[in-house]
């Protein structure tokens, strides 16, 4: 499926330098300013490398965070389905058996 972010873009475009053209011919320019721009262009690229990867590892920490949640969710959801529907507790919270139901209780300080 082809969305906005994997067609190309201006994030792919080159520049003249990259594209190795010149308004000044070859034999003209200074090799020392031709080093700087690739120092500068190398620095660049590692830069944007590095913060790919920094957001590459916290997707994937998002990911694993969702896919737990996920399968915890799914857990408590299952024995429910199992045992049967909730509309079979009448509303003093006693099953189909009679037994009463033992609720939790927690203790919240405000």
């Amino acid at each position: 499926m082809r969305d906005v972010n994997s067609l190309p873009g201006l994030h792919t475009l080159r520049t003249m330098f990259s594209a190795r053209k010149r308004s000044i011919p070859r034999i003209q320019s200074s090799t020392y300013l031709d080093l700087f721009m690739l120092g500068k262009e190398k620095e660049r690229l590692l830069k944007q490398s590095e913060q790919a990867t920094m957001r590459d590892t916290d997707v994937k920490k998002r990911l694993a965070e969702i896919d737990l949640e996920m399968n915890s969710l799914q857990g408590v959801e299952a024995p429910v389905k199992r045992s049967g529907t909730p509309d079979s507790l009448d509303c003093a919270g006693t099953g189909q058996d009679g037994a009463k139901k033992e609720w939790k209780t927690i203790k919240l300080n405000y």
